[in-house]
This record gives C-alpha cells, structure tokens and sequence, in this order.
C-alpha cells in the first residue's frame, strides 16, 4: 500500500519529516528520531536516505543487528551507496564480523566521496593498524 498517497503527504511534508527527524537524531534524541525515520521508511519504501539513517540511528541506540538488517535494506535500493556501506561496516565491526567489515572498508578506502574515504581509512588504521 503507498501510505504516502494514502494519507496524502507533499513531497514538501516529507523533506520537513526528514528535516525533523535529522534535528533529533544531532541532538542525541535517538529514541524520537527512530519513530520519525522508521515512519519515512513506511510512507516512501525507495528512499535510501532514510533507511540509511535509520541503520545510523539504531547503531548510535547500540542496536547492532537492527542496524544492519535496516542497512541491509538501504544497499538493496542502492548498492553503491557509500555511507551506508561505510554505516554497514561499522556495524558489522560491533557485531565482530571483522573480514565482512575489512573487505567492505578497504573497497571504500579509494571512494570519490572524501568523508567515505578519510573515515574507512580512520577504521582500517583503528581496527587493522593500517
């Protein structure tokens, strides 16, 4: 079912949802944050962003295995999307899933987008001394 034509939302409403939910999440307010994100992941189903800040939200919240079932879905929709790779790795690493998360983070050591890059280096350097 589209939630989203259902219950009548503008594409306007939903970048102010995203919009809210971001504001939470800066503020350490994980708990409210999840409940905006896990409803943008109802009403738009194709948006990686969400999912991908959802995964986020339930890895700050200590939530590991949530956060990669969520990432899980984010990479179905895109599976280049480099922070949510990146986001995945990390919690592979919580979970010790430590040759998964290396293999993944030394592919992104050479990504286009400078934050993915610096921070798989900072995780290889941190976890596997280079």
């Amino acid at each position: 079912m589209d939630w989203k034509t259902v219950l009548g939302f503008r594409e306007d409403q939903i970048a102010d949802l995203r919009s809210i939910g971001y504001a939470y999440a800066k503020e350490g307010l994980y708990e409210t944050a999840k409940k905006v994100f896990e409803a943008l992941t109802i009403l738009v189903k194709t948006e990686v962003y969400d999912f991908q800040t959802l995964g986020a939200i339930y890895l700050e919240m200590g939530n590991h295995l949530k956060a990669l079932e969520t990432l899980d879905k984010a990479l179905d929709l895109d599976p280049s999307h480099g922070p949510t790779q990146l986001c995945k790795a990390k919690a592979m690493l919580l979970l010790g899933y430590k040759n998964e998360a290396r293999r993944i983070i030394s592919l992104l050591t050479t990504s286009s987008d400078p934050s993915v890059k610096g921070q798989s280096l900072a995780l290889l350097q941190t976890y596997f001394g280079g």
